[in-house]
């Protein structure tokens, strides 16, 4: 199998994976393993007449995807908690965000750290609180690490919780900020939707401002077909809302410098899962079939495929992080460390 095409048709078409043999069974589960797409997939697979080995499988996720998401919304509490003292809004993002929502993008989804944001200004006493009455502490402590975070990223550097071992990540915006999209995180917390405690969610046309600038404008694209299932739920599902919603959507996205990252994160959607996007959203570009290419980058073992495609996209994404002189010296200061 030369690429992860199985796993997209089997979450576009769950019916199809009635045809497939037991090679096609394994090639599958273990792309959606190594795409933590697993959860997902068993959610999609759900209600269909499948072999039992493979009920069984599909039951034992989507029980970790359940236990996932109660540990979500649980270190959301925790963090909730050591903030209470926090003069400021807090916003979830990412997985937690969806299903602390109830939205479809988080159905069986794979939920790693906790991601919130909060206002730059206000970011020093959200890191006082976490690790003074929180029990969260430093990943690692690096002088340099630590200042290139701090001076140039979109967030704290990473933090674990000593007991649970649990990670959050504390963001002030959604791109470092020494990317050439300067998103409005102002205008992201003031739009935000409180959903009680304190706790508050991105407005949907910022929620898929976000994921498309996770997506196509901040990384390699590892993970790739999770972010874009992501990307793929979310549209469906507020487009089905809302009439008005694209053309809110083509409006805050070029408010967050973020048009292109957006449309084009909507016309990967659709040619993989068949989103529906508008006709004007639809023509598509020469480089998306490279998109393409580095999303499906696995073979049949969940193993990545296409070196060259992989490391040009590793190129890309540090050029896309930095003016090329700073890139070239913190490329040579994390050789010199290494």
């Amino acid at each position: 199998m030369k690429d992860a095409a199985i796993l997209v048709r089997a979450l576009r078409d769950p019916a199809s994976t009635t045809a497939l043999d037991s090679g096609g069974w394994t090639a599958l589960l273990t792309l959606a393993r190594a795409e933590l797409l697993l959860g997902t997939l068993a959610r999609r697979l759900e209600g269909i007449d499948l072999p039992q080995p493979i009920q069984a499988a599909l039951i034992d996720a989507r029980l970790n995807a359940e236990y996932q998401r109660r540990s979500a919304l649980w270190e959301a509490d925790c963090a909730r908690r050591a903030l209470t003292e926090f003069d400021g809004g807090i916003v979830l993002m990412k997985g937690t965000a969806y299903v602390a929502a109830g939205l479809k993008a988080g159905e069986g989804r794979h939920i790693g750290d906790l991601d919130i944001m909060v206002a730059h200004k206000a970011i020093a006493g959200a890191e006082r609180l976490l690790l003074t009455q929180g029990g969260w502490e430093w990943v690692k402590e690096d002088a340099y690490d630590d200042a290139y975070y701090r001076d140039h990223m979109h967030e704290l550097p990473p933090m674990i919780h000593k007991e649970r071992d649990r990670m959050i990540d504390v963001h002030h915006t959604i791109l470092p900020m020494t990317a050439r999209p300067q998103p409005d995180a102002a205008a992201m917390l003031d739009d935000a939707i409180d959903i009680g405690n304190g706790l508050s969610i991105f407005a949907p046309e910022d929620m898929v401002c976000h994921c498309a600038a996770h997506l196509i404008a901040d990384g390699d694209l590892t993970g790739g077909l999770r972010n874009l299932w992501d990307m793929h739920c979310l549209l469906s599902e507020f487009s089905a809302q809302d009439t008005q919603f694209w053309a809110q959507l083509a409006a805050r996205s070029r408010h967050h410098q973020l048009q292109p990252a957006v449309q084009r994160a909507a016309r990967l959607s659709a040619r993989l899962y068949g989103t529906s996007i508008p006709q004007s959203w639809a023509k598509a570009h020469w480089h998306d079939s490279l998109f393409i290419r580095r999303i499906l980058a696995r073979d049949g073992w969940g193993r990545g495929s296409a070196p060259l495609t992989r490391l040009l996209f590793y190129i890309r994404s540090h050029w896309l992080r930095m003016p090329p002189l700073m890139l070239a010296r913190h490329l040579w200061t994390k050789w010199r460390k290494a």
